[in-house]
């Protein structure tokens, strides 16, 4: 099923609400204020089907003071029906509403002539003229004009056939889902339901879902499209998800649901802009900012050195971290006053110049990828992640990889989804070079430097590796690579180094991890060394990590046999007054000691049996 949404937007009273009824039934209006006053105070949601094609329509407040509210429902819009009373024409919400649905980039609009029958049927086609003529004037894409009254069935049905007659999504399909929070409440037995429009890819009955703002994950237990129990929901749809795992309390309006890894919070981003008429944006101000269905409060930082401007680029410093994408559209306001739009140019923090983000920008704005690349590189010298190149440049894994391969002196690693300026190579080779010059016994793989070069990727440090052989810096050993300068025998040459360290070290043996880092040894390689002499005995297990010289072990056992001579036991306070060693050692010697026949366990005592005595 074909499925579009279509918003109202005009002045109060212009009969946005009652059209939506004569249209489906739908009455809008529910709550006691509402009825009270007459008039729509939130967004309020309803469809129309006819099989193959479901209307979702979202009716907004007119009201002056609730703009903020028709903002929320606005950025979700695909076509837009602006509502104009044929006896009062355009108003002051109606220029608002056309304002900022321009400014949210929405183009397609249907415009309905509503109340036709308040006024003279002769004066009807030059009072649409006059209306259409100047709603063209902010460039929408008009595709039809009606006029209609409520008490006028025939002319519901023809804007009703035509309706059906569009096929007015507008939406580019993500690479990931994104759902903007616009409602939350609890039932019973149910538990927590959010509403909101699909964006991006569907969802599923059972998916994990990922609630950014707050940074935990909740299973669907049920989607409903306009009352209806779905397995999957779809870009455009309106729908309502009913999430297990979390509190309705723990979610507020304008949250953003995703998948897990795909967005990361900021409360730095970087936009273009453009003010309304007449209207600038000031340089260190405070506004707020409507993004999907989020209220922020933020402070607007020009780029051009400028008190004010009427467009250009801008930092928005936000009072909380928002989880927008390349290209999100947004809205500035200050109180009650739209001032300007804005496109989400970089949703991520970079560590860049100004000089250098200002390119950037310029690039991003053009959507000059490949140039966006190169000035984030200068950037990233140690490697620029394409893991997030769906939020930075809504852009898939497969486009990012592929855009990324008409860079030139550029080193990409498809499998870490990373890319690094090819000079970075001098870093790693550097790096590598310092190793095996300090320590000639120096016997590494690949993994193992990788974990000292943390921000190279296996394949980039590879690389650097093979032209290192190739220059016979290098010389493989297997898949370790050894000082091709040293020619002896390096096994047996580590394991007298590691024997005569461990010897000097006495009672207290470093952990085998810390001699390896401490002589650039693979860890395989030197667990090898340590098994081949622990074989020999010249070497004795302890315990996981601790390995002692044989002779070492011997000395200690003697003296313990000393000391129960002396005292008639040995325990930790007589056997540290005379070994002021850690407790660990302490109890490992002493635990050795129950491996000698002569001596017996008495508590915390060792003692000799009465015929060793």
């Amino acid at each position: 099923m074909n499925n579009y949404i279509i918003g109202t937007c005009g002045h109060i009273d212009h009969g946005k609400t009652a059209l939506v009824k004569a249209l489906n039934g739908f009455e809008g209006d529910t709550t006691k204020e509402e009825k009270q006053r007459g008039i729509t105070i939130d967004l309020s949601f309803s469809n129309l089907s006819n099989g193959k094609q479901n209307i979702a329509f979202i009716d907004v407040p007119g009201h002056e003071k609730l703009v903020k509210n028709m903002i929320a429902g606005a950025f979700s819009f695909d076509c837009v029906m602006i509502v104009v009373s044929a006896s009062e024409r355009i108003m002051p919400q109606t220029i608002e509403h056309l304002q900022i649905l321009s400014l949210l980039g929405v183009k397609n609009a249907i415009l309905t002539i509503t109340k036709k029958d308040l006024v003279e049927e002769t004066e009807l086609a030059s009072i649409i003229e006059e209306i259409e003529a100047f709603v063209k004037e902010f460039n929408f894409n008009i595709l039809f004009t009606t006029a209609v009254s409520i008490y006028d069935q025939d002319s519901i049905d023809i804007l009703k056939d035509k309706l059906f007659s569009l096929n007015a999504n507008t939406k580019v399909e993500e690479n990931f889902f994104r759902y903007y929070v616009d409602r939350i409440f609890s039932t019973a037995g149910a538990g927590t339901i959010v509403t909101g429009t699909v964006l991006g890819k569907p969802i599923k009955t059972n998916d994990k879902v990922f609630i950014c703002d707050i940074k935990k994950e909740a299973k669907i237990k049920n989607l409903q499209v306009h009352g209806n129990d779905l397995e999957e929901a779809n870009i455009s749809n309106r729908t309502a998800i009913n999430l297990s795992g979390i509190k309705s309390s723990q979610i507020k309006k304008g949250f953003l649901i995703s998948k897990k890894g795909y967005l990361r919070g900021f409360d730095t981003i970087d936009i273009s802009f453009k003010t309304l008429k007449d209207k600038k944006l000031k340089h260190n101000q405070n506004y707020s900012i409507f993004i999907g269905s989020k209220k922020v409060e933020g402070k607007v930082l020009l780029f051009n050195n400028e008190t004010a401007l009427d467009s250009g680029f801008a930092i928005l410093k936000l009072s909380e971290s928002v989880f927008s994408i390349y290209k999100e559209k947004l809205i500035i306001r200050l109180g009650n006053d739209t001032i300007a739009g804005g496109i989400v140019l970089n949703p991520i923090v970079d560590p860049m110049k100004k000089s250098q983000k200002l390119e950037l920008l310029i690039a991003l704005e053009e959507e000059n990828i490949p140039k966006a690349y190169e000035i984030l590189l200068k950037a990233h010298k140690k490697g620029l992640g394409l893991i997030s190149s769906a939020q930075r440049f809504a852009l898939s894994h497969e486009e990012a990889l592929e855009r990324a391969k008409a860079l030139e002196n550029t080193f990409i690693d498809e499998n870490a989804l990373v890319l690094y300026p090819i000079q970075t190579r001098e870093l790693i080779k550097n790096t590598i070079k310092d190793i095996y010059t300090k320590n000639q016994f120096a016997l590494l793989s690949n993994t193992s430097i990788a974990l000292r070069i943390k921000w190279a990727s296996e394949n980039f440090i590879q690389l650097v590796l093979d032209e290192l052989f190739e220059e016979n810096f290098l010389e493989k050993d297997g898949n370790l690579y050894k000082n091709a300068n040293i020619k002896i025998d390096f096994k047996t040459s580590l394991e007298d180094v590691i024997l005569t360290r461990l010897e000097k070290e006495g009672l207290t043996p470093t952990a085998p991890y810390n001699i390896y880092d401490e002589m650039d040894l693979d860890r395989k390689t030197g667990d090898d060394i340590l098994k081949a002499l622990c074989a020999k005995k010249a070497v004795i297990r302890m315990q996981h990590n601790l390995f002692i010289h044989a002779q070492n072990l011997s000395n200690i056992v003697a003296e313990m046999k000393n000391i129960i001579k002396e005292d008639g036991y040995i325990e930790i306070a007589n056997f540290k007054e005379r070994y002021p060693l850690s407790r660990k050692y302490l109890i490992t010697y002493l635990d050795y000691l129950d491996n000698f026949s002569q001596i017996k366990k008495d508590g915390n005592k060792r003692v000799f049996l009465s015929e060793f005595v």
